[in-house]
């Protein structure tokens, strides 16, 4: 089981609704499809490095990402970050204020919200 946060480059959405729909597009666009590989953009990728050194994702011995490593979870403008339910209240507090930090947005799928 994990739990999930979506973390772009872009304007900040107004409200709830309005991140729904970019989370949408953004994820059908670069995530979706395997056939479609685009580098991630370099405030993602200095997002992601940020965000490993503080929470490695070596995969034989992570347990807080569900599918390390973070990286090839990023593509475009997006990354996307499952982590263990175990670790999820912590990581996701750490990402979130992290996005901030780097100007990103950070939106939860789950709960169809945005992250302060």
């Amino acid at each position: 089981m994990s739990y999930d946060l979506a973390v772009w480059d872009g304007d900040r959405p107004a409200d709830n609704d309005q991140a729904g729909s970019v989370y949408d597009e953004l994820y059908e666009r670069y995530l979706e499809s395997e056939d479609v590989v685009v580098p991630p953009a370099p405030r993602v990728v200095a997002y992601v490095d940020a965000l490993v050194a503080r929470y490695p994702d070596d995969p034989d011995s992570s347990v807080v990402w569900a599918s390390p490593p973070v990286m090839e979870e990023a593509s475009g403008p997006i990354v996307y970050l499952p982590m263990s339910y175990g670790h999820a209240e912590e990581v996701s507090e750490y990402a979130a204020a992290l996005a901030r930090e780097h100007g990103l947005v950070c939106f939860d799928p789950q709960g169809e919200c945005l992250r302060p």
